[in-house]
């Protein structure tokens, strides 16, 4: 038993190993999602705005619905900022060396990770929606097409990445449940 460790525990405390940390898949899957929501953040905020020749008030590109604009800019804000909070707790995961802490850590991944797939759903539904009855006297010029079809492109592929990191959680968790049932079952014998 020398050389068996737990998921992670056996090395909490140990120093941090950068290579290993970016050959995680969860790791990789959750810069995806941090990337896309800056895309998403970034071509609404950019480009999602446009104006009439004859007018000077710019409106969303999205039907001329603020909502839509209002919704991608936060979602993007949020979710940016949301991936860079649990970037570093990944980053200090293997630190963690109480298995209830640990637990709670990855159920909050789950929760966090399940419920911005739906979000990305709602926003691509509501995206989608809007671009397809938005009405060509509106943006006469197509000006900020690419970056609407953009915005609504990655927020479906969030989705899916956001999906992956539900189910990469979902196994982590096993793991994580996996020491702690090994824990109790082979708890060191006090003398």
């Amino acid at each position: 038993m020398d050389g068996f460790q737990a998921y992670g525990a056996g090395k909490a405390g140990g120093v941090f190993d950068p290579v290993t940390f970016f050959r995680q898949p969860q790791t990789v899957v959750r810069i995806l999602c941090w990337l896309f929501s800056i895309v998403i953040l970034g071509c609404v905020a950019n480009e999602g705005y446009t104006n009439r020749p004859e007018e000077d008030e710019e409106f969303c590109i999205f039907n001329r619905n603020q909502n839509a604009c209002t919704y991608a800019v936060s979602m993007g804000t949020l979710c940016f900022l949301c991936c860079t909070a649990f970037i570093a707790l990944d980053v200090y995961f293997p630190q963690i060396s109480g298995v209830k802490d640990r637990k709670k850590a990855v159920m909050a991944d789950i929760g966090v990770s399940a419920l911005w797939s739906l979000v990305w759903f709602v926003g691509f539904c509501f995206l989608a929606n809007q671009w397809q009855v938005s009405k060509i006297e509106d943006n006469p010029l197509n000006e900020g097409a690419d970056a609407a079809r953009a915005s609504i492109v990655f927020s479906f592929v969030s989705v899916f990445t956001w999906g992956g990191l539900t189910l990469l959680s979902l196994e982590r968790l096993k793991r994580v449940s996996f020491e702690e049932e090994y824990n109790k079952l082979f708890s060191p014998a006090v003398a």
